[in-house]
Protein backbone atom coordinates (compact mmCIF):
# COMPACT_ATOMS: atom_id res chain seq x y z
CA UNK A 1 0.00 0.00 0.00
CA UNK A 2 1.16 3.36 -1.09
CA UNK A 3 2.13 6.22 1.51
CA UNK A 4 0.20 8.74 -0.83
CA UNK A 5 -2.92 6.31 -0.61
CA UNK A 6 -2.85 6.07 3.03
CA UNK A 7 -2.64 10.25 3.32
CA UNK A 8 -5.87 10.69 0.65
CA UNK A 9 -7.58 8.33 2.98
CA UNK A 10 -6.54 10.80 5.97
CA UNK A 11 -8.00 13.40 4.34
CA UNK A 12 -11.36 11.64 4.25
CA UNK A 13 -10.96 11.46 8.22
CA UNK A 14 -9.68 7.88 8.24
CA UNK A 15 -6.83 7.19 11.18
CA UNK A 16 -3.74 5.95 9.53
CA UNK A 17 -4.59 2.85 11.19
CA UNK A 18 -8.07 2.77 9.57
CA UNK A 19 -6.19 3.63 6.46
CA UNK A 20 -3.95 0.82 6.38
CA UNK A 21 -6.82 -1.66 7.51
CA UNK A 22 -8.91 -0.71 4.76
CA UNK A 23 -6.24 -0.88 2.37
CA UNK A 24 -4.74 -4.05 3.47
CA UNK A 25 -8.60 -5.48 3.17
CA UNK A 26 -8.86 -4.28 -0.92
CA UNK A 27 -5.86 -5.64 -1.45
CA UNK A 28 -7.23 -8.98 -0.50
CA UNK A 29 -10.71 -10.38 1.47
CA UNK A 30 -12.17 -11.55 3.30
CA UNK A 31 -9.81 -11.81 6.05
CA UNK A 32 -9.14 -12.34 9.80
CA UNK A 33 -8.48 -9.42 12.37
CA UNK A 34 -5.22 -11.91 13.07
CA UNK A 35 -4.33 -11.88 9.10
CA UNK A 36 -5.23 -8.00 8.40
CA UNK A 37 -3.14 -7.10 11.07
CA UNK A 38 0.09 -8.59 10.04
CA UNK A 39 -0.94 -7.22 6.44
CA UNK A 40 -1.34 -3.36 7.12
CA UNK A 41 1.22 -3.39 10.03
CA UNK A 42 -1.55 -2.39 12.64
CA UNK A 43 -1.00 -3.79 15.93
CA UNK A 44 -3.01 -6.72 17.06
CA UNK A 45 -4.05 -4.38 20.26
CA UNK A 46 -5.15 -2.06 18.53
CA UNK A 47 -6.85 -3.90 15.17
CA UNK A 48 -10.02 -4.86 16.73
CA UNK A 49 -10.76 -1.12 17.67
CA UNK A 50 -9.90 0.05 14.61
CA UNK A 51 -12.16 -2.75 12.52
CA UNK A 52 -14.76 -2.03 15.03
CA UNK A 53 -14.91 1.51 13.89
CA UNK A 54 -14.92 0.81 9.88
CA UNK A 55 -17.56 -1.80 10.89
CA UNK A 56 -19.87 1.07 12.31
CA UNK A 57 -19.38 3.56 9.83
CA UNK A 58 -20.66 0.79 7.56
CA UNK A 59 -17.14 1.17 5.46
CA UNK A 60 -16.01 -2.54 6.49
CA UNK A 61 -17.87 -5.27 6.56
CA UNK A 62 -17.97 -8.43 8.80
CA UNK A 63 -19.25 -11.72 8.66
CA UNK A 64 -21.16 -13.87 11.71
CA UNK A 65 -18.98 -17.00 11.98
CA UNK A 66 -16.11 -18.45 13.80
CA UNK A 67 -13.08 -16.49 13.12
CA UNK A 68 -15.40 -13.58 12.28
CA UNK A 69 -13.97 -12.40 8.37
CA UNK A 70 -13.58 -8.82 7.34
CA UNK A 71 -14.59 -7.29 3.81
CA UNK A 72 -13.73 -3.64 2.43
CA UNK A 73 -17.00 -1.66 1.01
CA UNK A 74 -15.55 -1.22 -2.63
CA UNK A 75 -14.16 2.56 -2.96
CA UNK A 76 -16.90 3.81 -5.32
CA UNK A 77 -19.34 2.44 -2.59
CA UNK A 78 -16.82 4.57 -0.28
CA UNK A 79 -16.92 7.44 -1.65
CA UNK A 80 -20.53 7.66 -2.63
CA UNK A 81 -21.11 6.64 1.18
CA UNK A 82 -18.88 9.69 2.35
CA UNK A 83 -20.07 12.12 -0.05
CA UNK A 84 -23.91 11.47 1.49
CA UNK A 85 -22.82 11.87 4.77
CA UNK A 86 -21.68 15.25 4.29
CA UNK A 87 -24.05 16.22 2.02
CA UNK A 88 -26.47 15.49 5.16
CA UNK A 89 -24.26 17.09 7.67
CA UNK A 90 -23.82 20.46 5.89
CA UNK A 91 -27.96 20.45 5.14
CA UNK A 92 -27.71 19.81 9.24
CA UNK A 93 -25.32 22.63 10.00
CA UNK A 94 -26.76 24.81 8.01
CA UNK A 95 -29.98 24.55 9.77
CA UNK A 96 -28.47 24.95 12.80
CA UNK A 97 -26.57 27.82 12.06
CA UNK A 98 -29.05 29.92 9.97
CA UNK A 99 -29.89 31.46 13.29
CA UNK A 100 -26.64 33.67 13.39
CA UNK A 101 -26.04 34.40 10.05
CA UNK A 102 -26.58 38.01 10.98
CA UNK A 103 -26.36 38.02 14.73
CA UNK A 104 -22.79 37.08 13.98
CA UNK A 105 -21.83 39.96 12.15
CA UNK A 106 -20.64 43.00 13.70
CA UNK A 107 -23.21 45.71 13.11
CA UNK A 108 -20.75 48.14 14.10
CA UNK A 109 -18.35 46.90 11.42
CA UNK A 110 -17.90 48.14 7.78
CA UNK A 111 -15.79 45.06 5.65
CA UNK A 112 -13.92 46.03 2.92
CA UNK A 113 -13.86 43.75 -0.33
CA UNK A 114 -10.86 44.06 -2.71
CA UNK A 115 -10.76 43.19 -6.30
CA UNK A 116 -13.64 42.43 -8.81
CA UNK A 117 -13.87 38.67 -8.29
CA UNK A 118 -14.14 39.16 -4.42
CA UNK A 119 -17.01 41.41 -4.77
CA UNK A 120 -18.81 39.43 -7.20
CA UNK A 121 -18.70 36.69 -5.14
CA UNK A 122 -19.90 38.51 -1.68
CA UNK A 123 -22.38 39.91 -4.01
CA UNK A 124 -23.85 36.60 -4.81
CA UNK A 125 -23.83 35.60 -1.21
CA UNK A 126 -26.00 38.26 -0.17
CA UNK A 127 -28.37 37.48 -3.26
CA UNK A 128 -28.29 34.01 -1.82
CA UNK A 129 -29.18 34.56 1.60
CA UNK A 130 -32.11 37.18 0.80
CA UNK A 131 -35.68 36.71 1.65
CA UNK A 132 -37.84 39.52 0.45
CA UNK A 133 -36.62 42.14 -1.44
CA UNK A 134 -33.51 42.65 -3.53
CA UNK A 135 -32.51 46.43 -4.82
CA UNK A 136 -29.70 46.80 -7.43
CA UNK A 137 -27.99 49.56 -9.54
CA UNK A 138 -25.45 47.38 -12.26
CA UNK A 139 -24.16 47.29 -15.85
CA UNK A 140 -25.52 44.75 -17.76
CA UNK A 141 -21.99 42.96 -18.29
CA UNK A 142 -21.61 42.49 -14.44
CA UNK A 143 -25.66 42.01 -14.13
CA UNK A 144 -24.69 38.57 -16.24
CA UNK A 145 -22.07 37.28 -13.65
CA UNK A 146 -24.90 37.07 -10.78
CA UNK A 147 -27.55 36.27 -13.07
CA UNK A 148 -28.43 32.63 -11.43
CA UNK A 149 -28.05 33.62 -8.11
CA UNK A 150 -30.97 36.47 -8.88
CA UNK A 151 -33.17 33.82 -11.00
CA UNK A 152 -32.71 31.31 -7.91
CA UNK A 153 -34.13 34.25 -5.90
CA UNK A 154 -36.79 35.26 -7.88
CA UNK A 155 -37.42 31.60 -7.88
CA UNK A 156 -38.22 31.41 -3.92
CA UNK A 157 -40.25 34.73 -3.82
CA UNK A 158 -38.00 37.22 -3.73
CA UNK A 159 -38.79 40.31 -5.05
CA UNK A 160 -36.10 41.86 -7.49
CA UNK A 161 -35.99 45.40 -8.65
CA UNK A 162 -32.68 46.08 -10.94
CA UNK A 163 -32.05 49.63 -12.04
CA UNK A 164 -30.09 49.00 -15.07
CA UNK A 165 -27.52 50.89 -17.15
CA UNK A 166 -27.49 49.18 -20.60
CA UNK A 167 -30.61 46.51 -21.70
CA UNK A 168 -30.38 43.80 -18.92
CA UNK A 169 -33.05 41.30 -20.93
CA UNK A 170 -33.85 38.96 -17.49
CA UNK A 171 -36.94 36.86 -17.78
CA UNK A 172 -37.36 38.02 -14.51
CA UNK A 173 -38.34 40.66 -11.68
CA UNK A 174 -38.59 44.28 -12.57
CA UNK A 175 -35.90 46.06 -14.97
CA UNK A 176 -35.71 50.22 -14.68
CA UNK A 177 -33.84 51.08 -17.05
CA UNK A 178 -31.52 54.30 -16.00
CA UNK A 179 -32.42 57.36 -18.65
CA UNK A 180 -28.46 57.87 -18.69
CA UNK A 181 -26.49 54.97 -18.77
CA UNK A 182 -24.27 56.24 -21.94
CA UNK A 183 -23.40 59.62 -20.12
CA UNK A 184 -23.09 58.29 -16.49
CA UNK A 185 -20.67 55.69 -17.88
CA UNK A 186 -18.08 58.17 -19.71
CA UNK A 187 -18.29 60.70 -16.53
CA UNK A 188 -17.39 58.16 -14.20
CA UNK A 189 -15.08 55.73 -16.58
CA UNK A 190 -16.17 52.93 -14.60
CA UNK A 191 -19.17 51.08 -13.27
CA UNK A 192 -20.42 50.61 -10.15
CA UNK A 193 -22.52 48.13 -8.19
CA UNK A 194 -25.21 48.67 -5.47
CA UNK A 195 -27.21 46.05 -3.64
CA UNK A 196 -29.78 45.94 -0.81
CA UNK A 197 -31.22 43.25 0.34
CA UNK A 198 -34.20 43.03 2.60
CA UNK A 199 -33.34 46.33 3.48
CA UNK A 200 -31.23 45.44 5.82
CA UNK A 201 -27.49 44.39 4.38
CA UNK A 202 -25.65 46.51 1.31
CA UNK A 203 -22.61 46.32 -0.89
CA UNK A 204 -21.65 48.85 -2.58
CA UNK A 205 -18.28 49.82 -4.65
CA UNK A 206 -16.64 50.24 -7.85
CA UNK A 207 -16.34 46.47 -10.00
CA UNK A 208 -14.75 47.70 -13.26
CA UNK A 209 -10.81 48.40 -11.79
CA UNK A 210 -9.74 44.79 -12.33
CA UNK A 211 -7.77 43.92 -8.96
CA UNK A 212 -8.33 47.47 -7.78
CA UNK A 213 -12.12 47.09 -7.94
CA UNK A 214 -13.51 47.98 -4.25
CA UNK A 215 -16.25 47.82 -2.33
CA UNK A 216 -18.01 48.01 1.39
CA UNK A 217 -20.59 45.60 2.58
CA UNK A 218 -22.56 46.04 5.85
CA UNK A 219 -25.15 45.72 7.70
CA UNK A 220 -24.74 48.81 10.11
CA UNK A 221 -28.01 50.83 9.80
CA UNK A 222 -26.36 54.03 9.71
CA UNK A 223 -25.20 53.22 5.86
CA UNK A 224 -27.87 50.72 5.05
CA UNK A 225 -30.74 53.09 5.07
CA UNK A 226 -28.57 56.04 2.97
CA UNK A 227 -27.94 53.32 0.48
CA UNK A 228 -31.07 51.48 0.05
CA UNK A 229 -32.82 54.92 -0.26
CA UNK A 230 -30.02 55.72 -3.26
CA UNK A 231 -31.63 53.33 -5.18
CA UNK A 232 -34.97 53.50 -4.24
CA UNK A 233 -34.32 57.75 -5.42
CA UNK A 234 -33.50 56.47 -8.81
CA UNK A 235 -36.69 54.16 -9.08
CA UNK A 236 -38.47 56.94 -8.32
CA UNK A 237 -37.02 59.17 -11.27
CA UNK A 238 -37.21 56.88 -13.12
CA UNK A 239 -41.59 56.69 -12.78
CA UNK A 240 -41.35 60.52 -12.97
CA UNK A 241 -39.50 60.32 -16.33
CA UNK A 242 -41.89 57.79 -17.83
CA UNK A 243 -45.39 59.91 -16.55
CA UNK A 244 -43.88 63.82 -17.36
CA UNK A 245 -40.96 63.50 -19.48
CA UNK A 246 -41.57 66.11 -21.58
CA UNK A 247 -42.28 68.51 -19.31
CA UNK A 248 -38.67 67.70 -16.94
CA UNK A 249 -36.45 67.66 -19.83
CA UNK A 250 -37.61 71.21 -21.30
CA UNK A 251 -36.27 72.02 -17.62
CA UNK A 252 -33.47 69.98 -17.52
CA UNK A 253 -32.73 69.34 -21.11
CA UNK A 254 -32.60 65.47 -22.65
CA UNK A 255 -32.40 62.77 -19.68
CA UNK A 256 -31.96 65.73 -17.73
CA UNK A 257 -28.31 66.12 -18.17
CA UNK A 258 -28.15 69.91 -17.56
CA UNK A 259 -29.34 68.71 -13.80
CA UNK A 260 -26.50 66.13 -13.47
CA UNK A 261 -24.10 68.68 -14.89
CA UNK A 262 -25.24 71.11 -12.21
CA UNK A 263 -24.34 68.84 -9.62
CA UNK A 264 -21.58 66.49 -10.57
CA UNK A 265 -18.23 69.24 -10.55
CA UNK A 266 -17.54 70.38 -7.53
CA UNK A 267 -15.99 73.88 -6.68
CA UNK A 268 -12.64 72.86 -7.35
CA UNK A 269 -14.18 71.84 -11.16
CA UNK A 270 -12.76 68.77 -11.12
CA UNK A 271 -15.49 65.98 -11.22
CA UNK A 272 -16.21 63.34 -8.88
CA UNK A 273 -14.76 61.02 -11.60
CA UNK A 274 -11.59 62.72 -11.91
CA UNK A 275 -11.26 62.86 -8.12
CA UNK A 276 -11.72 59.21 -7.65
CA UNK A 277 -9.41 58.38 -10.10
CA UNK A 278 -11.62 56.75 -12.70
CA UNK A 279 -10.74 59.21 -15.42
CA UNK A 280 -7.56 59.49 -17.43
Amino acid sequence: MSTETIHVLKDLNFTEYEAKAYLALLEKSPLSGYAISLSSGVPRSKIYEVLAGLVDRGEVMMSHENPVLYSPLPPNELIALRKRKAEVSFDVAEKALEHYSFVSLNRGNIWNISGNEAVVSRAKEVIKHAKERILLEIWKEDAEEIKEELREAHDRGVEILIVSYGEIDFDFGQMYPHDASEEITKEYGGRWIILSADDREVLAGIVSLGENSRAAWTTHPSLVMPITEVIIHDLYIHEMLKEHREILEQSFGPHLIDLRKRFNVGPSGYSIAAKLGLTT
